[in-house]
């Protein structure tokens, strides 16, 4: 990972070039990684063609032109299905792209494919997508393909999304920059994620590419409705050095194991020692009670999602219970009667976190933690602890995994998460902290 600019073609490595080596590794590796539910590869071969032949002329359409991206499989693209991880739409075609493909191919890049999700990006996996470091590993969830495909460099860039932790969880398991913006950030009409907490998210290969792909998205199609979306510049900021960062041990530390512990500390030890305060619960009265106050996060998040689910999974279950699995149909269940009362109780509440963390964030340049509770878990039928994860998604902060870390011999995200809608902010400083731990 490089914190350069956004990557540009050259003559030794044209957008043509690089697709048809995503394309032999994909030919190569995706028996064995099971990434895609889909692959559009005569037009992604056009457009790198057509990238191409721009750059030779010097006249590209901007950063991103020519990128390979895949998208999750709840993102719609008018030439590929869009099945979201369920047997209730599988080859379903619905003849448009969504707001952030739109964006991207007007600005140039390659859309090559839709990779798998777990079942409407929630919790059970109907598909078997392997994590391309140990294939007896989950790659995470719910954005599993997206974080796979990156990490097996079958293309540079993929969207995904996350709610609660299905962007920064895969990045951290797959070794992968991943990037949840602040909430509203990045379009999500055309999307098939309507929560509340929802953002779309970015993986990719670097700092560089993350960047570039969300501003290629905002500056065409803007944010969410109702938010302005993701401002700077269209190339990655120049790195910053933090003055102080606070330590973030969310509910689920304790679930952390002993080396993935020394890992993070180490980082802590070389980020001080290069000049940034490191501050602790312990040794700092505000974090620690906003410590306190973040610990509900994810029993509130899963309260207010289960409210914000009664559509469409209490329809599916009514007429679709057979192609459901238990888990989502019991979820279902659970929605329809949730109390409006107790919902509006939750907003505040949520909204309270969010204010009390904004009111830290004037002491604190980002908080730091681990972006997951250790390596990828053995097996595929789960997709991991989201613990680490969840503050990010309740607070509606821009969040980084940054592919910085291992333990048991394995990728381990090491995460910031920034002030609200002061993403610039956070990718400056995770340049700066990029340098200072890996040279």
């Amino acid at each position: 990972m490089t914190t350069d600019t956004a990557p540009a073609p050259t003559t030794e490595a044209t957008p043509l070039d690089r697709l048809k080596a995503c394309l032999a590794r994909i030919d190569a590796d995706e028996g064995r990684i099971r990434a895609f539910t889909a692959i559009a590869r005569e037009e992604a071969l056009r457009a790198a063609e057509a990238s191409s032949a721009r750059w030779a002329a010097g006249a590209p359409l901007s950063p991103v032109d020519g990128m390979i991206v895949v998208a999750k499989d709840i993102v719609e693209t008018h030439d590929m299905p869009t099945g979201e991880g369920s047997p209730i739409w599988t080859g379903r075609h619905t003849g448009r792209d969504a707001a952030a493909i739109m964006a991207l191919r007007a600005a140039g890049a390659v859309i090559l494919g839709k990779v798998t999700t777990t079942e409407f990006a929630a919790t059970e996996p109907f598909h078997e997508t392997t994590n391309p470091h140990d294939p007896a590993r989950t790659p995470g969830g719910s954005s599993s393909g997206s974080g796979a495909a990156v990490a097996a460099g079958f293309a540079e860039v993929a969207l995904g999304s996350q709610v609660v932790g299905s962007t920064l969880r895969p990045a951290s398991y797959c070794g992968v920059v991943g990037y949840k913006p602040s909430v509203g950030g990045l379009n999500r009409c055309g999307t098939f994620d309507h929560f509340s907490q929802s953002c779309m998210g970015v993986f990719a290969t670097t700092l560089a590419g993350a960047w570039a792909t969300a501003r290629a998205i905002s500056s065409r199609a803007g944010g969410d409705p109702g938010h302005v979306g993701v401002t700077g510049p269209d190339t990655l900021p120049p790195a910053q050095a933090p003055a102080r960062l606070g330590v973030l041990l969310p509910e689920g530390w304790d679930k952390v194991g002993p080396e993935a512990r020394a890992a993070f500390q180490a980082a802590l030890d070389a980020l001080s020692a290069a000049g940034c305060t490191i501050l602790t619960p312990d040794t700092d009265a505000a974090l620690a009670a906003f410590t306190t106050s973040i610990a509900v996060a994810l029993p509130l998040s899963k309260r207010i999602n289960t409210r914000e689910g009664a559509w469409p999974a209490a329809d599916y279950a009514t007429r679709h219970a057979d192609q459901m699995s238990e888990t989502i149909r019991d979820r279902a269940l659970w929605a329809v009667p949730a109390r409006q009362d107790s919902y509006a109780e939750d907003i505040a509440q949520r909204a309270a976190i969010r204010a009390e963390h904004e009111r830290l964030m004037g002491d604190f340049d980002a908080l730091i933690t681990l972006a997951a509770t250790g390596p990828a878990p053995v097996g595929l039928s789960w997709t991991g602890d989201p613990s680490m994860n969840v503050p990010a998604s309740l607070l509606g902060a821009p969040a980084l995994s940054l592919p910085l870390l291992q333990a048991e011999g394995l990728p381990l995200g090491l995460q910031l998460i920034g002030t609200r809608d002061a993403d610039a902010g956070l990718f400056a400083l995770a340049g700066w902290v990029e340098t200072a731990l890996r040279g």
